[in-house]
């Protein structure tokens, strides 16, 4: 899909759950098997037809607890000349459910796509028996590399892929023969591994064509395309404020950053604007960008700061605004008390997604939090903006 952030490829890397202890009936055929994918949602031109095919993985491993980058090669993972395991390219419209199936969590009916394999790969596969560990059946199944075969104006928000083997069996009832159809779903859920393969194609002339902009508007992309770095002079605010306290021990009370976003449609009108601004933004020191998404951390007011994207209204203009607000207060705070710190704090903004649960007195409490998979497109005015400069507001005591 084409954007002024390049032209966007999203495909998926999966593997399939094991129905461990499952026996097909005795005398089972297999009548045929079908990959099944829902999406709730699409970004670009949901009238625009796409292909879509598969490729069965044969070479690598996926670890379970490994943190994959989005711009991971298939090459990798699906050997040269690989033949498609559907019976043939599946055309599909977004925007037509010619599909679809119920979905009891969101009250609603689903887009689906539903592809017929190969007859080569439907005889393998109901040829496999080895139901005893996921082990053991990756072993004979690695999964598969699903991708659009043509079409550059749509990609989907997948949220489920499986599987479906419809078989049927015969069994004596009342003395006389009795067919019966079943459907048995291997489904890629949480017990293994996807890895959503995100790349642009041409991201070089499209950051060229960014950074030139640079001097007035910041970007970030996701999933994992573009982040922006902000850059607070830590030796410069040490300086001031040791001059002004002495040798009282600092503390910061307030340490507002306001970050105003540009480009919030609250009605696309038209394909282009799927590049609307995340919903979560993180904003996270640097150096901790790594450690803090594998091992799987939380926010913290000297680390990582979460924010949602707010509405409100400009106190000069009377306009209606959207920004991210963190309060970095704390987090100054902990840094001047450090003998070692540095002349320049970076931190970088990612887009993220969060889950949430609900406490028994009805307070929701963060429990996981990673980067956004899905698209989005913020642009920020920077600080160096004539109109809207980006500033960070300081108010400090000491003691």
């Amino acid at each position: 899909m084409e954007s002024a952030y390049g032209n966007l490829r999203a495909e998926v890397l999966t593997q399939f759950a094991c129905p461990i202890g499952f026996t097909y009936p005795e005398g089972a055929t297999v009548d045929s098997i079908c990959l099944c994918m829902c999406y709730r949602s699409w970004v670009g031109n949901g009238n625009s037809p796409m292909g879509i095919d598969a490729f069965e993985i044969s070479q690598g491993e996926f670890d379970y607890a490994t943190p994959y980058s989005t711009n991971i090669s298939p090459k990798a993972y699906v050997s040269d000349g690989a033949k498609s395991v559907l019976a043939h390219d599946k055309i599909i419209v977004a925007s037509k459910k010619t599909d679809s199936i119920y979905s009891n969590a969101l009250s609603d009916y689903l887009p689906m796509i539903r592809a017929k394999m190969s007859d080569e790969f439907t005889e393998r596969f109901f040829a496999m028996k080895t139901f005893t560990s996921q082990e053991d059946f990756n072993e004979l199944f690695k999964g598969l590399y699903i991708t659009p075969s043509f079409g550059s104006a749509t990609v989907l928000n997948v949220m489920d892929i499986n599987i479906a083997v419809y078989y049927s069996f015969s069994y004596e009832k009342f003395g006389r023969d009795t067919t019966v159809h079943d459907v048995k779903a291997f489904y890629a859920n949480s017990e293994v591994r996807q890895v959503n393969c995100i790349n642009y194609t041409n991201h070089n002339a499209a950051f060229q064509s960014l950074e030139a902009d640079s001097g007035l508007y910041n970007y970030i992309v996701s999933p994992a395309n573009i982040y922006t770095r902000l850059q607070f002079p830590m030796k410069k605010i040490q300086d001031t404020i040791t001059a002004n306290l002495e040798e009282k021990r600092p503390y910061v009370n307030l340490a507002k950053v306001k970050v105003q976003v540009c480009n919030y449609t609250s009605s696309p009108k038209v394909p282009e604007d799927w590049s609307q601004p995340a919903k979560e933004m993180l904003l996270i020191k640097e150096s901790a960008l790594y450690r803090f998404f594998s091992k799987r951390e939380l926010p913290s007011d000297t680390c990582a700061l979460l924010s949602e994207l707010t509405k409100g209204t400009n106190a000069t203009t009377g306009e209606t605004e959207y920004y991210y607000t963190y309060d970095l207060s704390a987090l100054l705070t902990h840094q001047l008390r450090h003998t070692d710190n540095p002349d320049t704090l970076s931190m970088l903004m990612v887009p993220v997604d969060i889950v949430t649960t609900t406490t028994s007195s009805n307070t929701s409490v963060i429990t996981s939090i990673k980067q956004q998979q899905t698209i989005s497109a913020t642009k920020t005015f920077s600080a160096q903006n004539p109109t809207n400069p980006m500033a960070m507001e300081v108010v400090y005591s000491g003691f």
